[in-house]
């Protein structure tokens, strides 16, 4: 069953079901030495992938400002000029970034900063107006989020902002926001086959929310292109593995978790999809308000990721068996000391 729209929660606006992760085409960027990026980018084929996911039904554009301290969403701007009506953009901000030297520099949650990112992102992306702004700063208390909601209000009356998040696998933080943030719509977080995300999705049930799902093929695991030999470059952020990105350690996949993917290929992939597009297809059965993100920086990527949208959700029983396949490991793997917060890069101690 083919699985075409969602609606982003309670702001209305309908995007389809498959968005599109822009992270990798943002290109190099690191803090200090260690890179943030996905390593060399053909700027070229990322226009050319922009577009054509515009053509496939992939409407909605995942980026933030420090990806690429700032090239992603420049590229971004640049692959739908005159095609802008036909997407919806979602942006992050919260990180401070030097564009020139293209390195990370901090963070920043003052009203103050959030004036000044939304404009440079506006700028930037080449638009009036960003469908989807979203905090970055995953872990930030409570209090700092809400002080910002007078100023998001205001920037959605300006139409500068249709509507706004956070980016942050806390459930808390999410239901605590959602409360009292009147435009507030989506939540950002990360879900996988791979690692559910049970407490979030409820937040997402009973606040209106659309799930925003980050990492649905677990940095590039579900692709199935990766084995234990498997080794990454030093200048993308999988090769060098920080201690907020779980899937790979010291530039290879994690052991553990490529015995789960092995544990669900035969389920993902039992009605002829591909590993790619029986990931995507779980997660469409795992909850109606979610829309996946896949990353993508090529054109062979997006037609493949696109391709899930004719397959739709898994058969129910499909579904059922990566449920008894993962069962017992996903308990373990639900700790809440074992939970990730990423991909929000680390930023120095002090704050500027």
């Amino acid at each position: 069953m083919a699985v075409t729209t969602r609606t982003l929660g309670r702001s209305g606006i309908e995007v389809g079901a498959l968005g599109m992760g822009c992270w990798a085409i943002g290109g190099p960027w690191a803090e200090g030495a260690r890179p943030l990026g996905w390593g060399a980018v053909d700027d070229e084929e990322s226009v050319r992938a922009v577009r054509r996911a515009l053509d496939l039904g992939v409407i909605l554009f995942d980026t933030a400002d420090t990806y690429g301290a700032g090239h992603g969403e420049r590229i971004l701007g640049r692959a739908l000029a005159g095609r802008r009506d036909e997407a919806v953009i979602a942006t992050k901000w919260g990180y401070t970034f030097d564009e020139t030297a293209r390195q990370a520099t901090g963070e920043d949650a003052s009203p103050e900063y959030l004036r000044r990112a939304v404009t440079d992102s506006l700028r930037r992306l080449d638009t009036d107006r960003i469908d989807l702004y979203q905090l970055h700063l995953g872990d930030l208390p409570v209090p700092r989020a809400e002080a910002l909601i007078g100023t998001l209000e205001d920037l959605v009356a300006d139409g500068l902002v249709r509507a706004y998040g956070w980016s942050t696998d806390r459930p808390d933080r999410a239901a605590a926001f959602a409360q009292v943030a009147r435009g507030a719509t989506a939540v950002q977080h990360g879900l996988s086959v791979l690692r559910d995300a049970p407490a979030m999705l409820a937040v997402c049930d009973k606040h209106d929310l659309a799930s925003v799902a980050r990492g649905p093929l677990g940095m590039g695991l579900l692709t199935g292109k990766y084995t234990t030999t498997s080794t990454l470059p030093r200048d993308d952020v999988r090769g060098t593995a920080p201690n907020w990105l779980e899937w790979f350690r010291s530039g290879r996949p994690a052991p553990e978790w490529l015995r789960r993917v092995a544990a669900v290929r035969g389920a993902l992939t039992a009605d002829g999809r591909t590993l790619v597009q029986g990931a995507l297809g779980w997660i469409w059965a795992r909850s109606g308000r979610t829309v996946p993100i896949p990353g993508a920086r090529t054109v062979a990527q997006v037609e493949e990721n696109a391709a899930a949208l004719h397959r739709g959700p898994l058969a129910p029983d499909h579904f059922a068996e990566v449920e008894r396949q993962l069962a017992a490991l996903r308990t373990a793997a639900l700790r809440d000391a074992d939970r990730p917060h990423w991909p929000m890069p680390p930023v120095p101690a002090a704050r500027p």
